[in-house]
């Protein structure tokens, strides 16, 4: 694999929202967190690969807000690296837990977490309802429930 470098950005130098959108719908969306959130930019080298947005939601935890991997480096690996750094930003940073929520219906990305070590802790029941005007689909669904999932970082 080529060499892979990630980066913190500052937002005021531009938002990365070609990347950000490939995993939450709309700017608006994004707006919602990113200015509050440290962003980080995966590149091999070549090009910029890879975005994740780390948001303090206590002193004790940080949450996912954003991760996303360009197509054309899907399922080689990208997000776990990813995953693995975001996990030592966190550590090194003095938090205890990592979360990230996702959409009841995103299969792929839940079995994602729980094999990077991840578990299930919460519902917000209608996020995607009361969180977005338009009705959104994954997997031919229509999300409702954002499922909670948490890592402990002191393992």
């Amino acid at each position: 694999m080529e060499k892979l470098t990630l980066r913190k950005i500052d937002p005021a130098s531009g938002i990365p929202y070609e990347l950000l959108l490939l995993a939450d719908e709309t700017v608006d969306a994004i707006d919602q967190y990113i200015f509050d959130s440290d962003i980080y930019i995966l590149n091999d080298g070549v090009q910029d690969i890879a975005v994740i947005a780390l948001y303090q939601n206590s002193s004790t935890e940080l949450e996912i807000k954003n991760m996303a991997v360009i197509e054309s480096h899907r399922s080689q690996g990208i997000g776990g690296i990813l995953m693995d750094r975001a996990k030592v930003i966190a550590k090194e940073s003095g938090y205890t837990t990592l979360v990230v929520g996702t959409s009841d219906k995103g299969f792929q990305q839940i079995k994602f977490y729980e094999k990077n070590g991840f578990i299930k802790k919460g519902v917000r029941k209608n996020f995607f309802i009361e969180n977005y005007p338009l009705p959104i689909y994954e997997n031919g669904l229509q999300l409702r429930d954002m499922i909670l999932l948490a890592h402990d970082l002191s393992e």
